[in-house]
């Protein structure tokens, strides 16, 4: 990582990161490798022990989390259920690495989302009153994998639970899969938007109706303001 890593990226990085004092992303500290450099590292290293996977998600350093994340995701993909548990389980207890946006974003859904199809979905509800932001991002981001295949109620009722959050990412990630859901059906998010609108905040909504008609859009907004 190292050897790939530049150096001119790292402050672009921590400003786009929010790295500075009273930040989401306060201290973390970068190398400056690029996501699709750590797709190929991944894949190369996906055969590395999940002990020694662990230890990387535990780094100070933002992209060997990162890609201890995207190792994890590429042996979820190819393991057999007794091997997804156990990856399942390392993500849970290791949510206090899982702490910046991206990090969330690349995991939540493949990892946590994909292990409980077919399985209680309380450990989200859990994690959706959560302290800490990064928990309550997976809950509403693992419903991806849900909306994915068109089951929505997880979904709907995690946005219930977060729209009075005070942090501006949960009120982004919810507008988002309220926008994925209306993307499949239209009348799902419609019906939440109606009953709940009006106690949104202006950008959960706005991301939440980002793909609507113009005059729709206005419309809604129109209510939100009154």
């Amino acid at each position: 990582m190292r050897k790939i890593a530049d150096r001119e990226r790292v402050k672009v990085l921590q400003r786009f990161f929010k790295t500075g004092k009273g930040e989401y992303g306060e201290g973390d500290k970068f190398l400056g490798v690029t996501v699709p450099k750590l797709r190929e590292l991944a894949k190369k290293y996906q055969g590395i022990a999940l002990a020694e996977v662990k230890n990387l998600l535990h780094s100070k350093i933002h992209e060997e989390r990162l890609l201890a994340l995207l190792i994890l995701v590429s042996k979820f993909q190819v393991g057999k259920e007794q091997e997804r548990g156990k990856i399942y389980n390392i993500y849970l207890k290791n949510t206090k690495y899982v702490n910046n946006w991206d990090l969330v974003d690349l995991s939540a859904d493949k990892i946590a989302g994909e292990y409980l199809r077919g399985k209680s979905k309380n450990i989200l509800y859990k994690l959706a009153k959560s302290k800490n932001l990064w928990e309550r991002r997976i809950a509403i981001l693992a419903t991806f994998n849900f909306i994915k295949d068109n089951k929505f109620s997880e979904a709907l009722k995690i946005a219930e639970i977060l729209l009075e959050d005070k942090e501006d990412l949960i009120h982004k990630a919810v507008g988002w899969m309220l926008r994925e859901v209306g993307r499949r059906n239209t009348k799902s998010e419609e019906d939440f938007l109606k009953k709940h609108c009006q106690n949104m905040p202006r950008t959960m909504l706005r991301y939440a109706i980002e793909k609507f008609p113009k005059r729709k859009r206005f419309d809604i907004m129109k209510k939100w303001q009154s």
